[in-house]
């Protein structure tokens, strides 16, 4: 197929929502507006917006399987899938995570987002409640244009939609190498050791003695990690160093980075929350100094201490630069040196779990965590909070 600009035409829809569910999508030659392919399946029990997203990644599928060269407009109803792929909007639901990460994976640099009204998503709403009303194990996938608008003219197959298999363990060979980024705390200041709050608008405590001490034993760790892999699916050559921008972790990365033959990539978004009048102080001070400025910050991520930042709003800048870096290195191994809260914000997502779980998260100084993705939108935590002695 020739075709040098393409349109996707995506969409799913469940009965009942949650309710038996399918998704169904077509390319289009932009210039001719011939169908050059369709692809439909009914997927069980789901939601609109899971069955939305299924439909998403089957047309981009079908680019990558017939135009890949291809300059690509996807066109779906969905305002909510468009404008999150577009980057507009957060993703909020984990459920849908996964998914539009797999979105991302598939999607050419040269992608563009389109909304369009659902009365001229006929083709791919077509296909969806063909698949609905034949039931379980309905799929459509045909080559060239069939039927033209929306009907594919061939019978729904009995053929099962393939399953992505989330059990690492049992990580098929065919998933490819995940994305590894390994997780490393800066080592201790006298901030630290104080128990003081310390973030990006404060006063940038340097390391001490000991946390110069422990950024080299961790950076002597992972350059014997690198040369030997501890594990067969992470043995991977480290190729990059990213860090925040506060000294500690400038500081931590240098040594690191410096025993793995790299320099330090400096990313902002990997800064520590703003902790505004709190830096500092330690835990009591805030405690007795604001106490229901405290207790408000203790009881929702969304509220944020008096001239600083949310923790929701560090998920957001955290959510940025991992997105950046699954862009950046796919299939590749890289340090990230950060804090905290940032850290807390990426593990939760590697494990999809909600923003609670933060609070049952310990990261010692200068411990290091792993975290894999891969680009079917399958992650797992690998190791977590080891500290090199």
């Amino acid at each position: 197929m020739a075709a040098d600009r393409v349109i996707v035409e995506a969409d799913g829809g469940a009965r009942g929502n949650p309710g038996p569910a399918a998704f169904g999508a077509l390319v289009r030659d932009a210039n001719t507006g011939e169908v050059l392919a369709e692809r439909a399946a009914h997927i069980g029990e789901a939601t609109n917006n899971v069955a939305e997203y299924s439909g998403l990644i089957a047309g981009l599928e079908l680019v990558r399987e017939h135009t890949p060269d291809a300059a690509v407009e996807v066109r779906m109803d969905s305002k909510l899938v468009v404008e999150q792929m577009a980057g507009r909007w957060k993703i909020k639901h984990a459920g849908l995570r996964p998914l539009a990460l797999q979105a991302r994976a598939l999607a050419p640099a040269n992608v563009t987002w389109t909304w369009i009204p659902r009365a001229d998503n006929a083709a791919a709403d077509t296909l969806v409640n063909r698949c609905l009303d034949e039931g379980p194990g309905a799929r459509i996938d045909t080559v060239g244009s069939g039927g033209g608008n929306g009907g594919s003219g061939a019978n729904p197959s009995t053929a099962s939609e393939p399953v992505v298999q989330p059990l690492v363990g049992w990580r098929p060979p065919d998933a490819g190498t995940p994305t590894t980024l390994i997780l490393l705390r800066h080592g201790v200041t006298d901030h630290t050791l104080g128990r003081m709050f310390s973030g990006s608008g404060g006063a940038n405590p340097p390391l001490n003695a000991e946390g110069e001490d422990q950024a080299r034993r961790a950076g002597d760790w992972l350059r014997q990690w690198r040369a030997v892999g501890t594990d067969a699916q992470l043995s991977d050559t480290i190729v990059a160093v990213h860090s925040s921008p506060l000294l500690r972790c400038q500081q931590t990365a240098a040594i690191v980075a410096g025993r793995l033959g790299h320099a330090v990539d400096v990313d902002d978004d990997l800064a520590e929350a703003d902790f505004g009048e709190w830096d500092g102080r330690t835990y009591p001070e805030v405690q007795e100094r604001w106490p229901d400025e405290f207790a408000a910050w203790i009881g929702s991520t969304a509220v944020a201490p008096p001239g600083g930042e949310s923790i929701d709003d560090v998920a957001v800048r955290a959510d940025a630069a991992l997105r950046r870096l699954l862009d950046k290195y796919p299939g590749e191994t890289v340090v990230v040196v950060s804090h905290v809260t940032p850290m807390k914000m990426i593990i939760r997502e590697a494990l999809q779990a909600p923003m609670e779980v933060i609070h049952h998260l310990h990261l010692a100084p200068a411990s290091i965590s792993m975290a894999a993705w891969w680009a079917d939108g399958v992650s797992a935590l690998k190791l977590f909070s080891y500290v090199a002695s």
